[in-house]
């Protein structure tokens, strides 16, 4: 499996998508031999791009941890992942006489290292999917107990555990809570409003005409001039 320029533009972030060219491109598909390990790689820088939101980090960082992470999940030491993903840094160590405990140390730096430890969680599978078989097997055990034990109490007890673990997931309900508070401008309001039916109510009363009743204007209390503003 190869990768194109444009696939690895399209799953980088904004921000790295000018660090890559075809000379890139084309070192990526040179640093491993090995076809089957090659496709792993390539495959392993696409799918891990989301631990470059998590931090600063330069795009080659990215690929050379990618690479080791690649050799570590094929099962080699951090010692044989770093040296196949950096063969010239490690042979420069040997010929500077470097001593084996202080690369040893080295190694185990990078191996600690924030981008290295980001990619590696991406690796993790979760327990309840790598422990799936298992979660099975014991309720194929509660459901014997349940339909096969002697005690009463014990296929209660299996009966319970099975319904426990295949309960269907509660729906969320949607829960709207309004209220409305009154404030003074709506009790005011109603004040008014009270106040004109009475208004009417009398002016009916005492035989003024429909027609100027209707015209009746309502007249807010803060709408009221006092005369000596004026």
């Amino acid at each position: 499996m190869t990768i194109t320029k444009e696939e690895l533009c399209q799953a980088l972030p904004v921000s790295l998508r000018k660090s890559v060219n075809q000379v890139l491109i084309d070192q990526l598909h040179q640093t491993i031999s090995d076809p089957t390990a090659l496709a792993a790689y390539t495959e392993n820088v696409i799918s891990y791009t989301s631990v470059l939101r998590e931090g600063k980090f330069k795009l080659i960082s990215y690929l050379n941890a990618v690479r080791y992470v690649s050799f570590k999940l094929m099962g080699l030491s951090n010692q044989d992942a770093y040296i196949k993903t950096f063969p010239q840094k490690y042979q420069n160590w040997v010929v500077q006489g470097v001593q084996a405990k202080d690369i040893a140390s080295y190694i185990s730096a990078y191996n600690k290292g924030k981008l290295v430890n980001l990619i590696f969680e991406q690796t993790l599978i979760p327990v309840h999917v790598l422990n799936a078989p298992l979660y099975q097997q014991a309720l194929n055990v509660q459901a014997d107990l349940m339909m096969n034990a002697r005690s009463e109490k014990v296929r209660s007890e299996a009966a319970n555990s099975i319904l426990a673990q295949l309960k269907p997931p509660e729906k969320k309900k949607l829960e709207i809570d309004i209220s409305m508070k009154e404030d003074t401008s709506i009790a005011d309001l109603r004040a008014s409003t009270l106040e004109l039916v009475a208004q009417q109510r009398a002016m009916i009363e005492a035989g003024v005409p429909a027609q100027q009743i209707a015209h009746t204007p309502l007249v807010m209390e803060a709408e009221v001039v006092d005369e000596q503003d004026s």
